[in-house]
């Protein structure tokens, strides 16, 4: 017998106790499992096809709400034991390390699985066989911070003995999903209290441990990573929104410049409550040069938002775009937005003015502070980082943007802008965001739309309660 083979029989002869002795842990390790199930439940929608590695006796998968879920367990007795309590769920006895099943899923679970493998990278791999394009693994390992006190616990009668352990740090994982052909979206920390009682349990797990310097002593390091980034399979048709409120000497700039794009593109006009002729202008100029494919709407709600909002619904296209119809950024650097999303480096490609130098006047002081207050907390919220959260340049494909629009409700509806409502829709459900550098212009028509001090309150209001639907959760 190969030392492999001995590592592996140890482990399935130590689970398949473990699973004969469950009722014995089971209220002992019942905090911890059920943070767990909270914080997955979060991040994976009921309805997805999931995929479990490791999944003892099948309760988180269990608790996800899969449309289709699978488990796989080295153990029998465990793998046994799922069946018995989950008969509407598909387990199977199997070692990652070799597994095939033939199938793509939408999520990959591997909870508390990495730190108990012979070897990381090979099971990576094995993962990333039954992955498609969009697909996400969300894994968390052992932190290792807490060998001490759970070698306590050990010696207390608290906790099951543990067979010899992988010490991996986060950055550990993260390169090794990267030679298994998986990168990162992002990475972070959880569960500082793994015990009860349950109200104590919670508020802790929920509220300091999401806190430096509190975190750095959570149990619990959680990553969401996506195969590596590969040219997606057929050009896509591209609807180009430009919500125009006052933006009447911007109109014919805007049907001259937007270039077009990849199986073609659709131009959708959102005139938004407007003072001057932009309604009129509109009209006329789409008269005067015609652009097939244009649709003019108007608003009925109020706000950026809405008009952009009311601009998705009625576009045809694969990909979708928002361009302020002010022109502070050139429709000529559409073209970049779309390569970087056919080539998959990104789900949502996020416009970027604070890199390169900006013209003249085209963002005072004030703002530029509180671009990069926004950005920071936005990042910090989304634990993804983006430089300029409110940059009105942002690419999301239809299919994504359809998946955040019917979940809308958990964020509320109360962003005038449009962004945050795209950015975190994007950061509840795992996508990519990329950065995408722009030049930012002078106006060349017309008075900004933007209430500096206003919007400002708005923007911290959003903040906060942000902080309780994505953080503190």
């Amino acid at each position: 017998m190969s030392e492999q083979q001995r590592f592996t029989h140890e482990r399935e002869n130590y689970w398949s106790e473990f699973g004969r002795e469950s009722d014995q842990w089971r209220g002992k390790r019942a905090a911890y499992q059920r943070r767990l199930g909270d914080i997955y439940a979060f991040m994976i929608p009921p309805g997805m096809r999931v995929l479990e590695i490791g999944c003892g006796q099948g309760d988180l998968l269990a608790r996800l709400q899969p449309s289709y879920g699978v488990g796989i367990d080295l153990s029998p007795v465990m793998v046994e034991l799922a069946q018995t309590r989950h008969s509407n769920l598909t387990f199977h006895c199997a070692d990652i390390h070799d597994l095939s099943l033939n199938e793509k899923f939408d999520y990959i679970v591997a909870s508390d699985l990495f730190n108990d493998l012979w070897d990381v990278e090979r099971a990576v791999r094995q993962i990333n066989l039954h992955c498609g394009p969009q697909t996400r693994l969300i894994a968390n390992t052992y932190s290792r911070v807490w060998e001490l006190p759970r070698r306590l616990a050990v010696g207390l009668g608290m906790a099951k003995k543990q067979l010899i352990q992988n010490w991996l740090t986060p950055d550990d994982i993260q390169g090794l999903l990267y030679l298994g052909g998986l990168e990162t979206l992002r990475s972070f920390r959880e569960i500082l209290w793994p015990l009860g009682p349950r109200p104590i349990a919670d508020w802790v797990n929920k509220n300091p441990a999401k806190f430096w310097p509190l975190n750095t002593f959570a149990i619990a390091n959680f990553v969401v990573a996506r195969p590596i980034a590969q040219k997606r399979e057929a050009e896509a048709r591209v609807t180009v929104v430009v919500p125009a409120r006052n933006e009447a000497g911007n109109i014919a700039n805007i049907l001259e410049r937007i270039p077009d794009m990849g199986a073609g593109t659709e131009l959708i006009f959102v005139e938004g409550n407007s003072t001057d002729n932009t309604w009129q202008v509109i009209q006329e100029e789409l008269a005067r040069r015609p652009r097939p494919g244009t649709q003019i709407l108007q608003q009925t709600g109020k706000g950026k938002g809405d008009a952009v909002r009311l601009g998705f619904r009625h576009a045809t296209g694969d990909l979708l775009m928002i361009l302020d119809a002010d022109l502070t950024v050139a429709p000529e650097d559409l073209p970049r937005f779309y390569e970087a999303w056919i080539n998959g480096k990104a789900d949502f490609v996020n416009g970027v003015r604070l890199v390169y130098p900006m013209h003249g006047n085209a963002m005072r002081f004030f703002n530029l502070l509180g671009n990069r207050f926004f950005s920071m907390a936005f990042s910090w919220l989304m634990s993804q980082r983006t430089k300029d959260t409110l940059c009105g340049t942002k690419v999301l494909s239809r299919h994504d943007y359809e998946k955040i629009a019917a979940n809308r409700s958990y964020f509320g509806d109360f962003d005038p802008f449009g962004d945050f409502d795209l950015l975190f829709g994007a950061a509840r459900f795992n996508l990519k965001i990329l950065d995408m550098p722009v030049r930012y212009g002078e106006r060349t028509y017309g008075d900004t739309n933007i209430r500096r001090w206003h919007d400002g309150a708005i923007l911290l209001r959003m903040v906060i309660y942000s902080l309780r639907r994505l953080k503190l959760v």
